[in-house]
């Protein structure tokens, strides 16, 4: 056996001269990514040219790429030959100012840079002592923007006060978000019952609007919730699609006369498919009346909400349990970044700590700090506040908000020119920078002539190449949906 105090360097010589494979050579390091970086700005100052939606059929890239792992190496040109010559032309170019479909995945040049650092630290903070910064950085960006919200100090990991009763963590996507809160709120109607663990699970009832993204559908029964007891209410033009608090108010009455128990409500901030939005104020009031959850779900219109004109869409937040928000939607923040807020972690944690021996520490055992693994449903994670903190520090708040109000002033102009022709129509008030619109029924032309004469329009502009919008089912019509976001220069 060899001794402790074998010099490491000593050791690993004696298995060569040191000039094996060494995935991390320093000059290789700053080779590739000058090279990565020279493709990524070429791509910038070119991706307007590019087809938007790629003229490739399923399996194309089986086709142009070898179907075996290589078994020796090969020089990083060849990689980016290939890049070049056969990924690119099967993207959809969600970068491309021609892309008006789903919602903006916007980015910056701050959040690139972000992304990049992040990789090559390559730290997993699951607990505070595993990565102080990439703790603190995420505490202090989730911080930061709940500032730029307004939102309640309750909702904020340190208050001018000390340490609050709330925080915050960033996760993958809203769908994450959802789950865990619904876990949380899952276990604490369990307790508040007195139901011996979860055998009153088939008690519990859960809300939303029938706009409500079919993630929030998919998280509750990943949650466990009895498919029979989630309630999509319907919504319809009286309320622009958002949730009748009145209605939600009967529905969950009749659901406690029948014995059941409400536990949840998702209300929604910027519809997926409408941009409606949700009263938050009056959802809250009807929540407290049967001790419900109430979450809201402000992935893509809630960063329109650090402009002022915007804020009274959160109108009665200081009353919700948990929000969170995707910056990576609208906020220039690469993939993948979403925002998760509560007013109470420790009704997160309860549902969601894990405290395995080989992670136990001082720090965390102190209480004085946080461990975001203990507020999402695994253990490892990415240093995603990095680039989020980076993009806030590096454009500033007036500049964020300069880029939102100029998305949703090109979306008025848009809305006003549909409103001007009389082929077209506007099927629900614009709200932020989406405008959902269609081909209207004229002379013989029936509902369903309509429905055909608009789906044909977006399968026509859609194969120009030159743009590309999506679509979706408004009051049993289909509409168009034309979402604008200004890419700004990003070199």
């Amino acid at each position: 056996m060899g001794s402790l105090d074998t010099n490491p360097a000593a050791a690993f010589a004696a298995f060569g001269d040191g000039a094996g494979f060494q995935p991390l050579n320093p000059e290789d390091v700053r080779s590739y990514l000058h090279k990565s970086v020279d493709f990524i700005y070429d791509y910038y100052k070119t991706v307007e040219s590019l087809p938007v939606l790629p003229g490739v059929e399923p399996g194309y890239l089986l086709r142009l790429l070898q179907s075996a792992p290589p078994s020796s190496s090969a020089p990083f040109d060849i990689a980016m030959k290939e890049l070049k010559e056969a990924v690119v032309p099967g993207m959809t170019h969600w970068a491309s100012p021609n892309f008006f479909a789903f919602f903006p995945s916007t980015n910056s040049a701050a959040a690139l840079a972000g992304e990049l650092i992040a990789s090559a630290m390559n730290t997993v903070g699951f607990t505070w002592q595993a990565s102080p910064a990439a703790t603190e950085m995420e505490v202090l960006a989730l911080d930061w923007l709940a500032q730029l919200l307004r939102l309640p100090t309750s909702f904020m990991n340190r208050t001018s006060a000390g340490r609050g009763t709330g925080g915050g963590v960033i996760l993958g996507t809203t769908s994450e978000a959802m789950l865990v809160t619904l876990v949380a709120a899952r276990d604490a109607a369990l307790r508040r019952t007195g139901s011996e663990g979860v055998a009153g699970i088939t008690r519990l009832t859960v809300y939303a609007a029938d706009q409500t993204h079919s993630t929030f559908f998919k998280a509750c029964r990943l949650a466990g919730f009895d498919p029979a007891n989630i309630r999509s209410i319907p919504t319809g033009a009286e309320t622009d699609y958002g949730l009748d608090p009145a209605k939600l108010l009967e529905i969950m009455q009749a659901d406690v006369d029948a014995g059941l128990v409400p536990t949840y409500i998702c209300a929604t901030v910027g519809t997926t498919s409408s941009n409606a939005v949700d009263p938050v104020g009056a959802v809250a009031d009807v929540a407290a009346m049967f001790n419900a959850w109430v979450h809201v779900d402000a992935a893509y219109a809630g960063s329109a909400c650090i402009c002022p004109e915007f804020r009274h869409h959160l109108n009665g937040v200081e009353r919700i349990d948990s929000i969170s928000l995707s910056p990576h939607k609208w906020l220039m923040t690469c993939l993948d970044c979403t925002c998760l807020w509560v007013r109470d972690t420790h009704r997160m944690t309860d549902s969601l700590e894990t405290n395995p021996e080989y992670l136990k520490n001082h720090a965390s055992e102190s209480g004085t700090v946080t461990d975001l693994k203990d507020m999402q449903v695994g253990v490892g994670r990415r240093f995603r506040g990095l680039k989020l903190w980076m993009v806030m520090r590096t454009y500033g708040a007036a500049k964020l908000q300069e880029h939102i109000r100029s998305d949703v002033s090109m979306a008025k102009m848009f809305e006003e020119s549909v409103r001007a022709d009389d082929r077209f129509e506007v099927v629900v008030p614009r709200n932020f920078a989406l405008v959902c619109f269609r081909i209207k029924p004229q002379n013989c032309m029936t509902e369903e002539d309509a429905d055909e004469a608009n789906r044909e329009l977006m399968e026509r502009l859609n194969q120009t190449g030159k743009a590309y919008l999506a679509h979706t089912v408004v009051g049993g019509k289909f509409v168009l949906r034309y979402k604008f976001v200004i890419l700004p220069e990003v070199f």
